[in-house]
């Protein structure tokens, strides 16, 4: 007689839950691999991309608790399988299978035309090849572990092996190109004392323009009617250095202390520049802070002067 094919509400959440760990985990590998790749192989024509790799980090984070909770849950089933082979005929667990199956084909065929869209728009061929390549591996391992479930069983510990080592190695391909914890800490630091300069810089600007002339000190920006409040080191909270260098010329000096030496952002990060002299085209969300806040670690200096005919002064209203 044939066995009565029962399904326990456990049964059913815990395949809906490896189902949906599993789609967690496709995303989250498919962005660190296309991370790795867009930070390893910079194009200058990606104008934005993250340079504090936080989509990165995120793939990571949820790579490390999701796809051991996948591979648990999957481990789990296995041995119920084993030891009642009815409830893997189930028609629930089937059909989140063949859904799988299905999501697996569709995502190889969107990634394959997202691809080659991007290809053809000239991204360079590297990155083209190891995306599609990386599309490739991943939906081809999906599809081969499950067709081999659905048809004999035997062989899916194999994959399972093969899948945690191809996760895990990329794991640490992200920390390689991202860095630690520690040197993101450090790079976010960085970030703001350079944002902290351009925000002092232009209030320097703007006190010029109101009295013809450079503050002797950065206190005399400070104004507790607009609220100008003149930022400190974020880290050590420290006063920036400042210091008129040449006062006929409107000239003036920034100094801050930098943990790590600048990034090149360029085809890797937010694109763009800024600065008082010279000024450039602004290209979504920031500046390169290789053209005009290039540093290398420790104390840096940066020297700025005021363009009268770019920054004419205010005239007083009467």
């Amino acid at each position: 007689m044939e066995p009565i094919k029962k399904t326990t509400p456990l049964d059913f959440f815990l395949t809906l839950g490896m189902i949906a760990a599993l789609y967690v985990s496709v995303w989250a590998i498919l962005t660190l691999l296309f991370s790795v790749i867009d930070f390893q192989f910079p194009d200058p024509l990606a104008y934005y991309a993250d340079p504090y790799s936080s989509g990165m980090r995120f793939a990571i984070a949820s790579l490390l608790i999701i796809f051991p909770l996948y591979l648990f849950i999957t481990w789990y089933l296995d041995r119920e399988y084993l030891h009642f082979p009815e409830k893997k005929e189930s028609t629930v667990r089937r059909w989140l299978v063949y859904f799988t199956l299905f999501v697996a084909g569709v995502g190889i065929v969107v990634d394959l035309i997202a691809l080659i869209n991007t290809f053809l728009g000239g991204e360079i061929t590297t990155r083209f090849v190891l995306k599609a390549l990386a599309a490739l591996v991943v939906a081809g391992g999906v599809f081969g572990y499950y067709l081999t479930d659905l048809r004999r069983g035997a062989g899916t510990r194999t994959y399972l092996f093969a899948s945690g080592a191809f996760v895990l190695v990329s794991v640490v391909l992200g920390f390689l190109v991202m860095g630690s914890p520690a040197t993101q800490r450090s790079l976010r630091f960085d970030s703001m004392r350079i944002s902290h300069l351009q925000q002092i810089q232009w209030q320097v600007a703007n006190h010029w323009q109101q009295k013809q002339k450079l503050p002797a000190a950065l206190s005399e920006l400070e104004d507790a009617i607009q609220g100008i409040v003149i930022p400190k080191d974020p880290e050590t909270e420290e006063p920036y250095a400042y210091r008129v260098t040449n006062a006929a010329k409107n000239e003036f000096e920034l100094c801050a202390t930098f943990d790590l030496p600048s990034q090149n952002l360029k085809g890797r990060g937010v694109y763009g520049k800024g600065g008082i002299v010279p000024s450039e085209p602004y290209y979504g969300g920031g500046f390169d802070d290789s053209a005009y806040f290039k540093h290398e670690a420790g104390k840096q200096c940066f020297t700025r002067t005021i363009d009268p005919d770019r920054f004419p002064p205010i005239k007083p209203m009467r």
